[in-house]
C-alpha cells in the first residue's frame, strides 16, 4: 500500500470519511502499525491538518516523517471529547505508537504492586511494571527506594500478612503465623474476604490516605473495647502506634494541613523531561514520583502527558481534590472534567504564580533539576563511551544500535541464544529477542558454540539478505533505520554486531555472512572473557585497547547482559523441560492430573515409587490410567502388574532404590 501523500486520490476521498465528530484517530504504515494515536474535539479538522500544504503551521521534523509513511487512517468516534481523552490513554498504553511523545516510566524507580487478583494477594516491591490482570494495582514509581523498603518492612510488622510468595511447608504453617506476622495464608487459616479487608487498610498508606486510616483504625479499637474485646483492641492499638511511627518518620510537614494537593513540575534540555510529582496529604509530603519523557513538545503539553498517563492508572481516591502545574496545559479545563469524573468529586488544576503555592512549585522544580542533571551525567558517560567504541572500531559516527549475541546450555542440552540491544548505550529491551538452537547436531552431551552462533546470525540477517538478493537499496533501508527504531520490517539494522568469544565464534559469524553477502555490510567485533580482549574480522591479534576505556566497558556490559539473558532463558527452557519430561510424556495424563497427582504424592520420585494400588487410589487415576503411570516408570516389566500391588520378579524395591 502506498502512502497517502503518493496517492491524492485516495487521501482526498479518506479525509471526506472521517466525521466532524469527537474521537480518537489512529495513523497506520505500509505495514498496518500504528504510527500515531491522537484524540480531537472535531476529528475530521486535526485530521486534515497534518496533509494540508501551505499552512502557517509546519510540521516538525519528526511529525513530517511521521506523515509521509501514512497508508491508512482510523477513527474510533466518541459520545465527549472527555470519553476521547480517556480512551486515547488506553490505546496508546496498549499499542505503544513510534511518534506518540510517550511518558517514560523511570526504570530506576520501583514500584509496589498488590495483586488483588488473587484470592490472598501478594504485596512486593518490584522495577517490572507488568500487568498480569486488570484487578492488579501498582503504587508508585517511588523516587527514595530505600524509604519504600522500610516503609514496607513496617507495614509488614504492623500488620499480619503474607510473608512468603510459596508456602515454606506443605501441611503446616511456618513461625511467621505463630509470631503474628503471618495470618496462616498458606493453610487458608484466614478468609479471602478478612484477607481482603486487611490488605485495604495496608493499601491506604501507600495511597496518602494515612490520616483515614489512623481515624478508622481509632474506630475499630473503640468498638473492640466496648466489647471488653480487649486482646483485639491492643492488636489494632500496635497497629495505630506503628502507623504513627511511619507518619512520623516519612512525612515532611509543609503549612496548610488542611488540604491535598499534587505539585507537579518540570526540568528539561533538548532531549529528555524529569517531571516531578509531589504527593501531599493534609499539608505533610507522603510520596514523591519520578518520571521521564522525551522533550518533544513544549512543558504544558508534556505536563499534560504525565497527567493523562499517572491519573489514568490510579484509583479515584488516590486522586487529591487540587493539583498545581508548573505551566498552563493545552487542554485544563477537559483535564479537569476528566479527573472530576475519576475522583468523583471536584478537582482543580492550577498554575500558581505567587506565596506559598509558587514556592511549591519551585521546590518540585529543584528536585526536577536534580534529576535532569543525574540523567544527563548518564547521558554524557554513554555518549563519551559510544565515542571512544568508534574510534576503537575506526568507525565514521558514534554507533546508535549495538547488537550483542550469546550463547547457553549444558554440555548441548537446553542450547539457546540470546540478542540484546543497546540504543545510544543504554538497554532497549523491547528490541531483546530469543533463540532455541534447532541445528539437529546440538544435543545433550554434544554442543558446538561455532555452529549455534553462526545459525543464530543467519536466522537473524536472512531477511536483509534476502532484500539484498531482490535488489533492495540496502543504504536507504539503514537510513529508514536510523530515524525509526521501531521494531518490525527492515527497521533494525545494528551499527554494531557484538559476539560473545574469541577468534573462533567471529571466524563462525563471519562464514555465515558471508554466505548471506553481508559481510562487506557490518561491523563485528568479539569481546573474548579471559583478557577483555576485542578481536576484529581480517585481523589474528586483538585490538589496542585496555580493559577499562569506556568503549570496551560499553562492550562489557553488553556482554554482560547477552550473557544473563541467555542463562535466564535456558534455565527457563531446563526447568520446562525437567517438570515436564517425566509426567507430561504419560499418554492420558494433562497438566490438571499431573498437578492433582503431584499435590497428592508430593514429588515424581513418590510417584515412580508408587504401588499400583497406591495409584489407582489417587485422585484423577482410574485403573487403566493408573497402569499406564506404573508401566512407565517401570518399562522393564513385562505384562500387568499383579493385582495385589506387590513387587515383580527383578523390580527393585523403594529401599533398594533409596540405598
Amino acid at each position: 500500500m502506498t502512502p497517502l501523500l503518493q496517492d491524492p486520490a485516495r487521501l482526498k476521498a479518506r479525509l471526506k470519511e472521517v466525521p466532524a465528530e469527537p474521537g480518537c484517530y489512529l495513523l497506520r504504515d505500509s505495514d498496518d502499525r500504528i504510527l500515531y494515536i491522537g484524540k480531537a474535539k472535531v476529528l475530521r479538522n486535526r485530521v486534515r491538518s497534518y496533509f494540508q500544504s501551505g499552512s502557517g503551521h509546519a510540521h516538525s521534523p519528526r511529525i513530517a516523517l511521521m506523515v509521509r509513511q501514512v497508508c491508512e487512517i482510523e477513527f474510533i468516534v466518541t459520545d465527549s471529547e472527555a470519553e476521547a481523552l480517556a480512551l486515547e490513554a488506553n490505546l496508546i498504553k496498549n499499542h505503544q505508537p513510534h511518534f506518540n511523545v510517550l511518558l517514560k516510566d523511570d526504570k530506576k524507580y520501583p514500584y509496589l504492586c498488590i495483586t488483588w487478583s488473587e484470592a490472598y494477594p501478594r504485596i512486593f516491591i518490584t522495577r517490572r511494571r507488568r500487568f498480569r490482570s486488570p484487578l492488579d494495582r501498582f503504587y508508585g514509581p517511588y523516587v527514595d527506594v530505600g524509604l519504600l523498603r522500610r516503609t514496607l518492612a513496617l507495614v509488614k510488622r504492623v500488620f499480619p500478612l503474607r510473608q512468603r510468595p510459596q508456602p515454606l511447608y506443605r501441611d503446616r504453617t511456618c513461625l511467621n503465623f505463630d509470631i503474628g506476622r503471618c495470618p496462616g495464608v498458606c493453610q487458608q487459616k484466614i478468609s479471602s474476604e478478612d484477607y481482603h479487608h486487611t490488605l485495604r487498610q495496608v493499601a491506604m498508606v501507600f495511597q496518602g490516605r494515612n490520616e483515614e486510616l489512623l481515624e478508622l483504625l481509632q474506630q475499630q479499637m473503640q468498638r473492640y473495647a466496648e466489647r471488653l474485646d480487649y486482646e483485639s483492641a491492643a492488636r489494632v492499638r500496635d497497629q495505630l502506634q506503628g502507623i504513627g511511627t511511619l507518619t512520623a518518620d516519612q512525612k515532611m510537614s509543609l503549612g496548610d494541613s488542611s488540604v491535598s494537593r499534587d505539585v507537579i513540575a518540570l526540568a528539561s534540555d533538548q532531549r529528555v523531561a524529569a517531571v516531578q510529582v509531589f504527593q501531599m496529604r493534609a499539608g505533610k509530603l507522603v510520596g514523591r514520583l519520578g518520571f521521564t519523557a522525551e522533550a518533544l513538545a513544549e512543558p504544558g503539553r508534556i505536563l499534560q502527558t504525565v497527567i493523562e498517563e499517572h491519573y489514568s492508572q490510579v484509583e479515584g481516591v488516590e486522586i487529591p481534590p487540587e493539583l498545581l502545574l508548573q505551566h498552563a496545559i493545552p487542554q485544563q479545563d477537559l483535564l479537569q472534567e476528566w479527573l472530576s469524573e475519576l475522583r468523583g468529586r471536584r478537582v482543580r488544576l492550577a498554575v500558581p504564580q505567587r506565596q506559598q503555592k509558587a514556592d511549591l512549585i519551585d521546590l518540585v522544580e529543584r528536585n526536577a533539576q536534580y534529576e535532569l542533571q543525574r540523567a544527563q551525567r548518564a547521558s554524557e558517560q554513554n555518549l563519551l563511551a559510544t565515542e571512544d567504541l568508534a574510534q576503537l572500531l575506526e568507525l565514521t559516527a558514534p554507533p546508535r544500535r549495538i547488537e550483542g549475541y550469546d550463547i547457553s546450555h549444558i554440555q548441548g542440552s537446553d542450547a539457546v541464544a540470546s540478542q540484546v540491544v543497546f540504543i545510544d548505550g543504554l538497554p532497549a529491551k523491547q528490541h531483546y529477542r530469543k533463540y532455541k538452537i534447532r541445528s539437529a547436531s546440538v544435543r545433550a552431551g554434544h554442543s558446538d558454540d561455532f555452529m549455534s552462533m553462526a545459525e543464530v546470525i543467519r536466522r537473524r540477517f536472512r531477511r536483509w539478505a534476502q532484500a539484498k538478493a531482490e535488489g533492495a537499496d540496502l543504504q536507504e533501508l539503514r537510513r529508514s533505520t536510523a530515524s525509526s527504531l521501531h521494531t518490525g520490517g527492515l527497521n533494525d539494522w545494528p551499527d554494531v554486531v557484538m559476539i560473545d568469544g574469541g577468534k573462533g565464534q567471529l571466524s563462525a559469524v563471519m562464514e555465515a555472512l558471508r554466505e548471506l553477502d553481508l559481510d562487506q555490510e557490518l561491523v563485528v567485533c568479539s569481546l573474548a572473557k579471559q583478557r577483555e580482549e576485542v578481536f576484529v574480522p581480517g585481523a589474528s591479534m586483538p585490538l589496542d585497547s585496555e580493559a577499562e576505556q569506556l568503549g570496551v566497558q560499553l562492550l562489557r556490559r553488553l556482554r554482560d547482559e547477552a550473557h544473563r539473558f541467555a542463562v535466564s532463558f535456558h534455565r527457563q527452557q531446563r526447568g520446562e523441560r525437567m517438570t515436564r519430561s517425566r509426567l507430561s510424556d504419560i499418554p492420558g495424563l494433562g497438566p490438571k492430573r499431573i498437578k492433582e497427582l503431584l499435590a497428592h504424592f508430593r514429588s515424581v520420585d513418590a510417584i515412580q515409587l508408587a504401588s499400583i494400588e497406591a495409584l489407582r487410589s489417587a485422585p484423577g487415576l482410574g485403573p487403566g490410567l493408573a497402569q499406564q503411570v506404573w508401566s512407565y516408570f517401570h518399562p522393564q516389566a513385562d505384562g500387568p502388574v499383579p493385582e495385589d500391588g506387590s513387587q515383580l520378579l527383578g523390580d527393585p524395591t523403594p529401599l533398594e532404590i533409596a540405598s
